[in-house]
């Protein structure tokens, strides 16, 4: 009886040891998962930080009433316009296009692209009516277009980071 107690005795001490460590490494698997969701959410939010500041920073200066902006129609959209910036203006349309390639690079939600892309194209149709228009007498449909867009990709982004979602017009608040 004794050598049967001893051998029941260590396989349930063996199976306490394999339970552990099995225990242990689910544990290890799901912190992990939780490190590299939030690594990934703090690098999509800076992507998304750095869009919305170039992307103002665009709009900004095609405001500016001494900005060089000139327009020519787009090859592909009928209809549409596509400006283009003198050396001055460059810098603002490289950081704009730097931000939009990526947030489409980090985004996870085909919706986030799909608002992403409005906002871009509304902000270059603002600066290709400034070509046309001075700053003062722009289309005012322009404006409620880019501040459309820029709603949608709000909304998508605070959906895809999992945060409570916001009211649509701000000043409801």
């Amino acid at each position: 009886m004794s050598l049967v107690g001893s051998l029941i005795t260590g396989a349930v001490a063996l199976l306490g040891v394999v339970l552990g460590g099995y225990l242990a490494i689910r544990n290890q698997d799901r912190l992990w998962a939780r490190d590299h969701a939030r690594q990934w959410r703090d690098i999509r939010l800076s992507a998304y930080r750095e869009f919305l500041s170039a992307y103002r920073q665009y709009v900004a200066f095609a405001l500016e009433p001494t900005a060089h902006i000139t327009a020519v129609p787009h090859p592909r959209q009928h209809g549409e316009l596509m400006p283009f910036f003198d050396e001055v203006g460059r810098p603002y349309k490289e950081k704009l296009e730097a931000g939009f390639t990526g947030v489409r690079l980090v985004s996870e939600f085909p919706d986030t692209v799909a608002t992403v892309v409005g906002v871009v194209t509304a902000a270059r149709q603002i600066a290709a009516a400034r070509a046309t228009h001075s700053s003062s007498d722009l289309p005012s449909e322009t404006f409620q277009r880019l501040w459309a867009a820029e709603q949608g990709f709000l909304v998508a982004v605070r959906r895809e980071l999992g945060l409570l979602p916001m009211l649509r017009n701000p000043a409801d608040a």
